[in-house]
C-alpha cells in the first residue's frame, strides 16, 4: 500500500486551488440515473470514491467517461440493470444514493447494503423511511434493499434525525414522484443546495434547500444536466487548519469561504489571521495556536468533517482545549496515532481533552479514515523530524493529489508507491 512520507517543520507558503466538492458530486453522478440522456459535469475532482461511482453507474448501463480539465459525460440513455453489486458499494457508502432516483425513474432497484469508513454506524434507515413514505416497497434480504413501486407518490416526510444522505435520498426521489413531497428536519448542508440547484437545472421543482423544510413539487420528466460542481470546502478547512498549525502563510484559492464560518470563527479564536478576497482566502498562523472549545454539530454548526484536523492542532495549542463529537460515536481513531506523535489527549465518551504540548515527534502512523488520514498529514507537517502515514488509499478517496498541492506550497512531502 503506498504511503506519504513527511519531514515535518516546513512552514506552508505560497497558494493551494481547492478541486470540486466530493460531497456534491457523489449525488450530482447519482442523479444522472434520472433523467436519459448525456450529462455534462466539470470541475469533477479525480478522487477513488469518484471512480468507485463511475463503476456503479457503468454496472448500471450509464457510459461515463472522465475527461480532460476534471470534465465528466454520462449517457444515462440506457440504464438496463438495476442492482448495484456489494463488490462496489462496500467500499463506498454513498452507492446507496443509487436507490432512489433508480426507483423514481425505472421502478426498481436491488442496491447492496453499503460500507465505507468506520466511524460509525450511520444507519440507512431514515433513507428507506423515506422511501417507503413516496411508495416504494421496501424489501431487506440477503445484504440488499430490494425497492418496487409502478410511480412513487409526494408525502410529507419527518426526518427522526438530521441526515444529508436521507435528504439527498429523498429529494431524488421525490423530483419524479405523483405530486407534492415536503422534508421536514432536512439537512441544511452546502451539499444539499447544491443538488437542489442540479436536480432544478433538469427541470425539477424545489423550494426550500439550504433550510430545514423542502418542497419538491414532482414532475414527469427530467433533461439531462450540465453543471461545473462547487469548490470543497472541507479540503478547503484542511487547508486552513494546516497553514495555522505550521506557521504558515497560504492562499487558499476558490475556497467557498461562507459555508465554513464555524471553521474561520474556531481558527480565529486559535490566533490565526484569515482574511477573504476575489483571490480566496489568505489564512497566517501565529507563533503558537490557543486552546479552543469546538462540540460538532449539523450544518451551519462546526463540521464533524473537520473535528480531526482541528484536535491536531490543538494539540500543540498553548493550553488544554476541548472537543465534543456529537455526530458520529467512533470518530476518535486517530487519537492513539496522535498519541504516538506526542499529544496528550484524553477521551471519555464523546469528549476529547486535549493539553498542548511544545511540539509533536514524527513517527509512523496509520490512517483509520479519511478525515484522521488528513489529519495525520497536517500533524506530520508541523511535527519535528519524519512522519509516515501508511494506508494512505483513505486519503485518496477525498483529497485530490494532496501531496502535490502542499508540496508546492512548501511541504516536504512525498508519496512512495507500493511494490506488486
Amino acid at each position: 500500500m503506498d504511503r506519504l512520507e513527511i519531514e515535518g517543520g516546513a512552514p506552508l507558503r505560497g497558494e493551494v486551488q481547492v478541486s470540486g466538492s466530493k460531497n456534491a458530486t457523489l449525488p450530482a453522478l447519482f442523479a444522472t440515473l434520472l433523467a436519459p440522456g448525456v450529462h455534462h459535469l466539470r470541475c469533477v475532482p479525480d478522487l477513488r470514491d469518484i471512480r468507485t461511482t463511475f463503476a456503479v453507474l457503468r454496472t448500471l448501463g450509464v457510459q461515463v467517461e472522465m475527461g480532460a480539465r476534471s470534465r465528466v459525460q454520462a449517457d444515462a440513455s440506457k440504464v438496463e440493470n438495476f442492482e448495484a453489486p456489494y463488490d462496489l458499494v462496500r467500499t463506498m457508502r454513498a452507492s446507496i444514493l443509487a436507490l432512489g432516483p433508480l426507483v423514481a425513474r425505472h421502478g426498481k432497484a436491488r442496491v447492496s447494503l453499503p460500507g465505507g469508513c468506520a466511524i460509525g454506524a450511520r444507519p440507512i434507515d431514515q433513507h428507506l423511511k423515506a422511501l417507503r413514505a413516496l411508495g416504494a416497497q421496501i424489501d431487506l434480504e440477503h445484504g440488499y434493499v430490494n425497492a418496487r413501486a409502478k410511480r412513487l407518490t409526494g408525502a410529507r416526510i419527518v426526518f427522526d434525525q438530521v441526515t444529508v444522505g436521507g435528504t439527498e435520498q429523498a429529494m431524488m426521489a421525490a423530483v419524479l414522484a405523483r405530486g407534492e413531497t415536503v422534508l421536514e428536519n432536512a439537512a441544511r448542508e452546502p451539499e444539499i443546495s447544491e443538488l437542489a440547484k442540479i436536480l432544478t437545472s433538469m427541470g425539477a421543482k424545489i423550494d426550500g434547500a439550504g433550510d430545514s423544510v423542502i418542497t419538491i413539487s414532482g414532475v414527469d420528466e427530467l433533461r439531462p444536466m450540465d453543471h461545473a460542481m462547487a469548490a470543497d470546502r472541507i479540503e478547503a478547512g484542511s487547508f486552513m487548519v494546516a497553514a495555522a498549525m505550521t506557521r504558515g502563510d497560504l492562499l487558499i484559492r476558490d475556497c467557498p469561504a461562507n459555508h465554513l464560518d464555524a471553521v474561520i470563527e474556531k481558527l480565529r479564536e486559535a490566533g490565526a489571521q484569515i482574511e477573504t478576497s476575489g483571490k480566496g482566502v489568505r489564512v497566517r498562523g501565529p507563533d503558537r495556536l490557543q486552546p479552543v472549545q469546538i462540540t460538532t454539530a449539523p450544518y451551519p454548526g462546526f463540521p464533524t468533517d473537520m473535528q480531526a484536523q482541528l484536535m491536531a492542532a490543538c494539540a500543540i495549542a498553548n493550553g488544554a482545549s476541548v472537543i465534543r463529537e456529537t455526530i458520529f460515536e467512533n470518530r476518535y481513531m486517530h487519537v492513539p496515532e496522535l498519541v504516538r506523535m506526542g499529544a496528550d489527549i484524553t477521551v471519555e465518551g464523546h469528549t476529547a481533552v486535549i493539553r498542548g504540548v511544545s511540539s509533536l515527534s514524527g513517527a509512523p502512523v496509520m490512517a483509520s479514515d479519511l478525515r484522521a488520514g488528513v489529519a495525520l498529514v497536517i500533524a506530520g507537517l508541523a511535527a519535528r523530524g519524519k512522519t509516515v502515514v501508511n494506508r494512505v488509499y483513505h486519503l485518496d478517496r477525498g483529497y485530490e493529489g494532496i501531496e502535490k498541492k502542499l508540496r508546492k506550497a512548501g511541504a516536504r512531502i512525498r508519496r512512495v508507491r507500493s511494490r506488486g
